[in-house]
């Protein structure tokens, strides 16, 4: 069975993309920083019949990391890796002139410096796979400018650029940066509190991640609304 490593997989949209994996028949190593929510995410997942690793820890965390391919290998490989963690820097968001800079460093070692070294820890397991892939979860804020967003977003038009790079440097591999858009999860609560304004529900996107890896276009930056109206 192939083997993926999701981060931040508790709730939202990694927790959504667990479940529909593992109705696939994937084996899944899952990451969270809360113990509970994660154990609870993993015992709902392991209802399909799928092997399923939960390790609660920080990607910050080196050490955490290894755990994290090492729990893969035992399970087969890393066949698909999906950087789903973020911090948003400041809850709720603030201007530049007001965003802390431990925040921005905390936005900065979770979105990018993380998802590199996790990168990094996995890539052997990933060229080893027929189909090694790699997903990371980017946003607009990346590339539009939108006021209070400017740590968040400056993390993630990093993380893009990384993925980019990462691409050309491993033609093996398939590299997808997909901007999942508009979501109800809770990150966008603690970044917007006041706006309580209907969004989509996580679920809702994850087709658009699925057609991904039934298609393997190019390696490149996807729009999941695209996706989902069948334009790649």
């Amino acid at each position: 069975m192939p083997v993926a490593i999701i981060t931040g997989a508790s709730k939202g949209l990694g927790f959504a993309l667990a479940e529909a994996l593992a109705a696939r028949g994937w084996d899944l190593v899952l990451d969270a920083r809360d113990p509970v929510p994660l154990a609870e995410a993993a015992g709902l997942v392991s209802a399909h019949g799928t092997r399923v690793t939960a390790l609660p820890g920080d990607v910050t965390d080196g050490g955490h990391r290894a755990e994290l391919v090492a729990a893969a290998w035992r399970l087969g490989g890393v066949d698909l890796l999906v950087h789903n963690a973020s911090a948003l820097g400041a809850e709720p968001l603030v201007r530049l002139e007001k965003l802390e800079l431990d925040g921005l460093r905390r936005a900065l070692e979770v979105n990018l410096v993380a998802a590199l070294g996790l990168v990094q820890e996995a890539l052997p397991l990933l060229r080893a796979s027929e189909a090694g892939t790699v997903i990371t979860v980017s946003s607009d804020a990346g590339a539009e400018a939108y006021e209070t967003w400017g740590g968040y977003g400056a993390s993630k038009a990093a993380l893009d650029q990384l993925a980019a790079v990462l691409a050309v440097e491993e033609p093996g591999l398939r590299v997808w940066a997909v901007d999942p858009g508009d979501m109800a999860t809770d990150l966008y609560a603690a970044a917007v509190p006041d706006d309580d304004g209907p969004r989509p529900e996580p679920a809702t996107v994850v087709p658009a991640f699925l057609r991904l890896l039934d298609e393997r276009p190019a390696s490149g930056r996807y729009g999941a609304p695209a996706l989902l109206q069948g334009r790649a």
